[in-house]
């Protein structure tokens, strides 16, 4: 089923188009929230605070939530950490395994867990904002004066608790997609955030073919030997699509191991005697290996700036941090091995030949019906997906480094931050991921509403 017969079969169907709608609905909420400041807030104090490479990357995720210091700006961080933190403690902590595998009612007692654990990243972050507002500031915080000491804690209460209330209704509103909507509302907020910047960097690109600059003059265009420019626009625009293609690639890259099942009669049938494979894919892990990993390494920034925002450890961390050459091989170091990390958690070969053995299967690979010899197949297998999966996300998430190094040599393309945050494998990895998954989930309902039509059902 092709992608334009998917999403003009969904729309036609009353359901599926109810909940399309409603997805969109909700989205709508969130662009909207994103652009309701701060109470009292002095957006032209805090704009700067978006300067650093995580605050930029943020900041693209939550749509320019961070830069406009809206109610939004910490955006869902909080609850994408906690998420990650749980499952890292699910093998660590008996209770939380027990729990994972307990069906339904495990997963309850986990995301409830998760979201408390999200709650205190949310104060913890919102007290970090607050501290680096006050800090950078360079002039009155607040709109309104609030002097001595009652002051200065109203506006400690008023942006934590603003800030606070904000990523727990994102939290709330990602939950409600994933009920109503189409699939994981998280997913779809963070996809949506990123999307909304596509007009600024449709402008940057526009301005570099027509300008050769990075930004109109004066908002003027530039007509004169405007086509000289053109040649450099394409090649951003075919890095770009170079990269969506290597992710989609990617994305839907897996490795099938054959499993044959032997024929065996049980009364009157004869069963087995199939063919089946097991598709295990390239990179299993997602983006989350690069979100921990970009989140570890500045966890010590976080906290040198807390202590003291205005000592040299502090400003080394902000300024120097990451543009160090061995900032780049650490960060791909970690990416490296957090997904490994991630596989060696979320993937057991053993389970996989427990079920292939039991149910009377082998490998075709793998003639040999011992379960150590299967596992260990399996395992050697998934290894070397873990390998090209994650040296392939540490490109991907360098990248901006790379590209950001390239422009600097190139005085088109100056001060193009955004730009190679676009360009760079980790928006994009997500957007790509979040549109196969939208597409997969939309032709999975399909496919059900058809086949319960075909029952005797009917379609709604």
């Amino acid at each position: 089923m092709g992608l334009w017969s998917i999403i003009t079969k969904s729309f036609k169907e009353p359901t599926i188009r109810k909940k399309i709608f409603m997805t969109l609905l909700l989205i709508l909420i969130f662009r909207i929230g994103c652009f309701i400041p701060v109470p009292g807030i002095n957006a032209n104090v805090v704009w700067n605070l978006t300067d650093t490479g995580l605050a930029q990357f943020w900041d693209l995720l939550t749509g320019g939530a961070m830069s406009n210091t809206s109610l939004f700006a910490m955006g869902i961080s909080p609850y994408i950490n906690a998420s990650i933190i749980i499952q890292l403690l699910t093998v660590a902590i008996p209770a939380f395994e027990k729990w994972s595998k307990e069906g339904p009612e495990g997963r309850k007692k986990l995301s409830r867990i998760t979201k408390y654990t999200a709650a205190a990243l949310a104060i913890f972050q919102a007290i970090m904002l607050y501290v680096n507002m006050k800090n950078n500031q360079s002039g009155s915080l607040l709109t309104a004066k609030f002097g001595g000491s009652a002051g200065q804690v109203f506006v400690f209460m008023l942006i934590v608790f603003s800030l606070v209330a904000g990523t727990s209704f994102l939290t709330w509103l990602g939950d409600k997609i994933t009920e109503v909507g189409i699939g994981n509302g998280i997913s779809m907020l963070i996809f949506a955030g990123i999307i909304a910047r596509a007009p600024q960097w449709i402008g940057t690109l526009i301005a570099i073919a027509v300008t050769g600059k990075s930004a109109f003059t004066n908002g003027q265009l530039v007509a004169k030997g405007w086509y000289r420019h053109v040649p450099l626009a394409l090649i951003v625009l075919l890095v770009f699509l170079v990269v969506i293609v290597a992710v989609v690639w990617m994305e839907s890259g897996e490795r099938r191991l054959g499993v044959v099942y032997a024929q065996r009669v049980v009364g009157r049938k004869v069963m087995g005697g199939q063919k089946s494979y097991i598709p295990l894919k390239v990179n299993s892990a997602g983006v989350l290996p690069i979100i921990f990993a970009m989140s570890l390494l500045q966890f010590p920034g976080t906290i040198a700036s807390l202590i003291n925002s205005s000592s040299g450890a502090a400003n080394w961390f902000a300024n120097s941090f990451t543009k160090q050459w061995w900032y780049i091989i650490l960060y791909a170091a970690l990416i490296i091995g957090f997904t490994f990390f991630y596989n060696m958690v979320y993937f057991d070969p053993k389970e996989y030949a427990n079920n292939i053995i039991q149910n009377g299967g082998q490998l075709t690979e793998v003639r040999s019906g011992n379960r150590k010899v299967t596992a260990q197949y399996i395992a050697k297998i998934q290894r070397k997906l873990t390998w090209f999966g994650s040296i392939f996300l540490a490109i991907l998430a360098i990248l901006p480094n790379i590209l950001g190094s390239i422009c600097a040599a190139i005085p088109s393309l100056q001060n193009t931050e955004s730009l190679n945050l676009w360009l760079g494998g980790t928006s994009i990895l997500i957007m790509v991921g979040v549109a196969l998954e939208t597409v997969r989930t939309l032709e999975t309902q399909l496919m059900m509403r058809h086949y319960k039509a075909g029952k005797g059902g009917f379609l709604g």
